[in-house]
C-alpha cells in the first residue's frame, strides 16, 4: 500500500514539519556547547536542549491537534483522550554530550493504546526514518524524497547481525548469561545503539535489535517504523509492540528464535 493511503498521513506530514524545526533548534545545542567531560559529564546543558526539544514540539501540537493528548519524557502527560503523541526530544543524550552524532528526537502517535506513525530524525547523521499504519516505512529528508524499508530475509541466528545498546541492564534484569548466549550464537553483534538499531532493522542493514530496559517513549516511535518494514517488534516476554519495559526487534523470520534464546521459559 502506498503512503498516502494511510488514515494517519496527516499526522504524518505534522510530524515531519514539526521535526524540521526541532532539528533546527536540537542541532544550534548540539554544534554550540562545548562540554568539558573529566571524571563525569555534566548533564545540565543538554537538559536544556531537550526541554527547549520538547517545549517546542508541545507548543506546535497544542496548535495543530489540541484535542490530543502528549506524552514526552522531559514533560509527562498532558491531557487525555484516545489519540497521544508520545515525545523524547533527544534519545542518546549521552551521545548528544560527547559529540557523537547518533541521537535523535522521537515523535509517536498512539491511537487507543496502538503506535500508528513514527516519525524518527536524526539531524547529525543527516537521516531520518517515518511509518504511518497501512503507509509503509520509508527513509529519507523528506517526505517526497524516500526510499521504502524492508526488513531482511535471513532467517537463521548463524547468519544473523545483532545490535543491542550497552551490557549493564542486561544483568539488572537477569539475563545477562541469555544475553551473552545470543550473541556467542549470531554471526556479528555491534553495539549501534538507542534508535539506531531498530531503524538499522527496518532498512535489512540489522537483523536483531534488543534492549532490557526500555520506557514507552524509547519505543512508541520505532514500534510502526519496524512493523511497517515487514519486521516484528515485541517485549522480550512477547508482548506486542511497546507494551513492556523492553523491547525485541527483528525481521520477523528470527523473533521467534532469538525470543527463545532471550526469554528460554517462553519455550519452556
Amino acid at each position: 500500500m502506498s503512503l498516502h493511503s494511510s488514515p494517519y498521513t496527516e499526522d504524518l506530514r505534522l510530524a515531519h514539519m514539526i521535526a524540521d524545526s526541532v532539528d533546527a533548534q536540537t542541532m544550534q545545542h548540539f554544534n554550540a556547547m562545548d562540554f568539558e567531560v573529566e571524571t563525569k559529564p555534566d548533564l545540565t546543558p543538554v537538559t536544556v536542549a531537550d526541554r527547549s526539544a520538547e517545549e517546542l514540539i508541545r507548543s506546535q501540537l497544542s496548535r495543530a491537534r489540541g484535542r490530543d493528548a502528549i506524552y514526552g519524557e522531559e514533560f509527562g502527560e498532558s491531557g487525555s483522550g484516545p489519540r497521544r503523541w508520545v515525545l523524547d526530544p533527544i534519545d542518546g543524550t549521552k551521545n548528544f554530550i560527547r559529540g557523537v552524532p547518533v541521537w535523535a528526537t522521537l515523535i509517536a502517535l498512539v491511537d487507543h493504546g496502538e503506535p500508528v506513525m513514527g516519525v524518527v530524525s536524526a539531524p547529525a547523521l543527516g537521516r531520518r526514518w517515518w511509518a504511518a499504519k497501512d503507509g509503509g516505512a520509508y527513509t529519507g529528508k523528506s517526505l517526497s524524497s524516500a526510499r521504502q524499508l524492508n526488513v531482511s530475509k535471513v532467517s537463521a541466528l548463524e547468519d544473523a547481525s545483532f545490535s543491542y545498546s550497552s551490557m549493564e541492564g542486561w544483568k539488572e534484569i537477569g539475563r545477562f548469561d541469555q544475553f551473552l548466549g545470543l550473541t556467542e550464537t549470531v554471526w556479528r553483534t555491534r553495539a549501534y545503539g538507542d534508535f539506531w538499531s531498530y531503524c538499522m532493522v527496518a532498512e535489512g542493514a540489522v537483523d536483531l535489535a534488543a534492549e532490557p530496559e526500555l520506557e514507552l517513549y524509547d519505543m512508541a516511535a520505532l514500534v510502526p517504523i519496524v512493523t511497517e518494514a515487514g519486521g516484528e517488534f515485541t517485549s522480550l516476554d512477547n508482548d506486542p509492540g511497546c507494551s513492556g519495559a523492553n523491547a525485541l526487534a527483528s525481521n520477523g523470520l528470527l523473533h521467534e528464535p532469538a525470543l527463545s534464546a532471550l526469554t528460554p521459559e517462553l519455550s519452556s
